[in-house]
This record gives structure tokens, C-alpha cells and sequence, in this order.
């Protein structure tokens, strides 16, 4: 009887763990309490207008070019035009220098914007911290940055991924959490999805202001490296408003140029020992595009030997076992999935689905019309597949999954958070995902990558 005890005993430890076992890998047992998403009222401290007359703000910093020597500045005044030029120096010099800038405004519905400037700093020395200035007179503002460090084969370095943000009490822990993770996100990979400012009435452009002051504590310090989302798209034709993407397009600004692309939806940069890639799942991308022939041209130029790991961000996810958005990306997935299995990307990121969710390394590319080959395979060439579009927006969490779980789920998770991917060498990178209602060094689902082309063993015995 003793060892039947023990034997119950073991099978209810098992049951009560933080995962229960299914067709696929894990769904997550924790359970976040149902409440509402809430927006943070617009008098809230962290929509604080700077002050001093025409004060800087809405400050955010984005890589400048292909190779991490360059960094777009980007910051509104309200008042008047002021001035464009950014004041900069390295925390190892005493030398200010100036870059000059550019500066626009538009017009959407009965919005006008402020004053947007954009300017580039070139020539930056790599892994350096530098200090910049934005504003004149007694209305200036101080920030500083750290650049990455030259592009090579073994140089470390830390993404952290938010997606799906909004600007609700969730969004605020969301943003907060990440700042706190003892992991130190250097540069945050970006999945789409900003401020929702088309779920308000004639997508009141108020709310993109709002969002760039609530941001500006982490992205006017680190670059946010920007991937286009449906909420960024504000097409209203019935309001007059036929251009899509016209918000976003004015206020955050990226550099698609220095990759060949034709569009700034679709873009590379390196950053360190990665290679990034960031897609459009909202611009056209069927055969013959722009956006198709770009990436056709642009996959096989990934050295990786210079840059081993190759990462893909995108908003729609491919690989989705919520009954949110389910299948929106087969499309895509079907254009371009070979292609991430022959050149062995490493991990795809997307957003979209309010939740979390990790695949295993799969792929569905054998199937054509007449062989019914049609259920995804394990595939140690195809990348893995997570959805972190759970940052907290105000249409709540995405919480009904399909069942039985799929093989190809590895773990997921109807709750809010962020990730962090920490790159260690060119075979190996530590992922963590953490949930906003846990501490901030909490782990609720981890992994290691091993590189695909360099050390392409399977991984999954090792996650948990």
C-alpha cells in the first residue's frame, strides 16, 4: 500500500504542474483573473506633457542603418517647428557634435499633429554610449543611448519583445516589467501593434501622442526596432482618411533604405551577432511584390558567419492555436515558409493574438494539392514560432484556444507579458518569457536555441 501511495502521490505532483500535457506540448494552468483591460485616464503621470514652453517629447530612437553605427531620433513639439538638430557627444569625449534633422506634420480627420522631427546621427562609434540634446533654449532634454557593438560571429547581446502594447493599467505593468527583468533588454524587437489609437472615435491621432509620452521612458534610451501592425494601418475611407499607414508613416521612421527595400514595412538590419528581418503582414507579399522580391533577393545575403542568428519579425503569426486570428497568416505562411526552412531562420516572432504561445520546430511545406501531406511535420531547418502579442491593450486578452492542442504548440498561455532573447554565441541563446503577474525574474517558459546553422540540434528535450 505504501508504494501505491507514493506511486498517487507522484501522478498528482505531475497533474498539479505548471503545465497540463496534451496532444502538443503544454497549456499553461495558470489562470489569470478575468477583468477588463482598462485605459490609463488621460491625466495620468505617464501621459505627462514635459514641461517648459514647446518642451521635446514623445522621444523614441530607432536604428539608423543596416549595421548599428547610425540612430534615427525622433521627438514632437507642440507649440512651434523649434529646432531639428540634435546635440550629441560619447560619454568618452567632451567633443559635442550636431546632426541636423528634418521636420513634417499631417493632417488626419479634424487632427492636426505637432511638430514631428526625425534626425539621424551617423558615424557613431560602436558599443559606446553617447548622450544627445533635443529642444533649444531653457527647453531642452537630456537622453543617452548605448550603440551595439560591431557586427560579429560570437558577440553577445539581449532583445527584449513586446508586442500589442496599447496604453492601459496591463500596458503600464507590461512596459514596467520589462524595465525590471534582471536579464536587461538592450534593444526591444518591436511585433506591431502601438498605440490603438483606431479604436477610439475617427481614430483620434490624440492617442498617438499619448502613447509616444507613455513609451518615452524606455525607447527615447534604447531602440525600439519597428514592426508594422493592423491597428497601424488607420484606412477610414468613410472619414475621408484613404492612406493607409499615414500616422505611423510620419512618426516612426526607419531604415528600410539601407536594406534595398522599397517600403519601410519591410527591412533588414544587423545588430550585433543577429540579422533581423522584419516583414509586412498588411502590405501585399504574393509572388511578383515588391515586398516577395525584396525578401527573395534579401535571404540569400545573410552571411552567417557575420551575423549567425537570423530572426523574423512579423505581426500575423503563422503557427496559432487560439481561436483569435486563427489561420490569418496561412497565406503568407504558405508564400514564404520554404524559404525560412532553406535558409534555416532561427526564430520567428509575431503578435496579433493577445496571449503567448511557443511552437515546436515544424514546418508545413510538403503538402500540395493532390498528395493531402496537409498536417505539419517536425522540421530541425524550419525556425520556431512565438506569438508574444500580449502586452496589455484595451481589447483584453485573447483567451479561447483550440482543443485538443495541436502538436506543433510546444507551450502556451492566455496571459500578459514580454520575452527576452539573450544571444550568447553563434550556437547558443537563452529565451524566457515572463508573465506580468509574476516577479520580474520570474520565468514562466524558458528555452535554449541551438543556431540552425551552426549547431542544429534539437532543443526541445532541453525546454520546459
Amino acid at each position: 500500500m505504501g508504494s501505491i501511495s507514493c506511486f498517487a502521490v507522484i501522478v498528482l505532483a505531475l497533474v498539479l504542474n505548471s503545465a497540463v500535457y496534451s496532444n502538443g506540448g503544454k497549456t499553461s494552468v495558470y489562470v489569470r483573473k478575468v477583468e477588463k483591460a482598462v485605459d490609463m485616464p488621460l491625466n495620468s503621470n505617464v501621459f505627462r506633457v514635459p514641461s517648459g514652453y514647446n518642451a521635446p517629447q514623445q522621444v523614441h530612437i530607432t536604428q539608423g542603418d543596416q549595421v548599428g553605427k547610425a540612430v534615427i531620433v525622433s521627438w514632437v513639439t507642440e507649440d512651434e517647428p523649434g529646432s531639428s538638430t540634435v546635440l550629441y557627444w560619447s560619454e568618452n569625449s567632451k567633443q559635442k557634435k550636431k546632426a541636423e534633422g528634418k521636420v513634417n506634420t499631417y493632417k488626419f480627420y479634424n487632427y492636426t499633429s505637432g511638430y514631428i522631427h526625425h534626425c539621424t546621427i551617423k558615424n557613431l562609434e560602436y558599443d559606446t554610449k553617447y548622450y544627445y540634446v533635443v529642444g533649444v533654449g531653457h527647453t531642452t532634454r537630456k537622453f543617452w543611448f548605448t550603440t551595439p557593438p560591431e557586427v560579429g560571429s560570437d558577440v553577445p547581446y539581449t532583445f527584449g519583445l513586446i508586442g500589442d502594447l496599447g496604453q492601459t493599467f496591463d500596458s503600464n505593468i507590461t512596459l514596467s516589467h520589462y524595465e525590471q527583468n534582471p536579464h536587461k533588454g538592450q534593444t526591444v524587437l518591436y511585433l506591431g501593434d502601438l498605440s490603438y489609437a483606431d479604436a477610439y472615435p475617427n481614430h483620434d491621432n490624440v492617442r498617438w501622442d499619448t502613447w509616444g509620452r507613455f513609451v518615452e521612458r524606455s525607447v527615447a534610451y534604447q531602440p525600439w526596432i519597428w514592426t508594422a501592425g493592423n491597428h497601424e494601418i488607420d484606412f477610414v475611407p468613410e472619414i475621408g482618411e484613404t492612406k493607409p499607414f499615414k500616422p505611423y508613416t510620419n512618426r516612426y521612421h526607419v531604415p528600410y533604405r539601407a536594406s534595398k527595400s522599397t517600403a519601410p514595412f519591410w527591412y533588414s538590419i544587423k545588430r550585433a551577432s543577429a540579422c533581423i528581418i522584419v516583414l509586412s503582414s498588411y502590405s501585399a507579399y504574393a509572388k511578383y511584390t515588391p515586398q516577395y522580391q525584396w525578401l527573395e533577393q534579401e535571404l540569400p545575403k545573410v552571411n552567417r558567419t557575420e551575423t549567425p542568428w537570423l530572426i523574423v519579425l512579423m505581426h500575423s503569426p503563422w503557427y496559432n492555436s487560439y481561436n483569435y486570428h486563427y489561420m490569418e497568416g496561412e497565406t503568407m505562411r504558405v508564400m514564404y515558409e520554404p524559404w525560412f526552412v532553406q535558409y534555416k531562420v532561427d526564430v520567428v516572432f509575431a503578435g496579433h493574438v493577445h496571449a503567448y504561445e511557443r511552437s515546436e520546430r515544424v514546418s508545413n511545406i510538403a503538402y500540395n494539392v493532390i498528395n493531402g501531406m496537409c498536417t505539419p511535420v517536425k522540421d530541425q531547418s524550419a525556425p520556431v514560432y512565438i506569438t508574444v502579442g500580449d502586452g496589455g491593450n484595451l481589447e483584453g486578452l485573447a483567451t479561447n484556444m483550440t482543443e485538443p492542442q495541436p502538436a506543433y504548440s510546444a507551450y502556451r498561455e492566455a496571459s500578459f507579458g514580454h520575452a527576452i532573447f539573450g544571444i550568447k554565441n553563434r550556437t547558443h541563446a537563452y529565451y524566457s518569457w515572463h508573465r506580468n503577474h509574476d516577479g520580474s525574474a520570474v520565468e514562466a517558459d524558458s528555452m535554449w536555441f541551438f543556431n540552425r546553422f551552426w549547431h542544429p540540434v534539437d532543443e526541445s528535450p532541453t525546454s520546459h
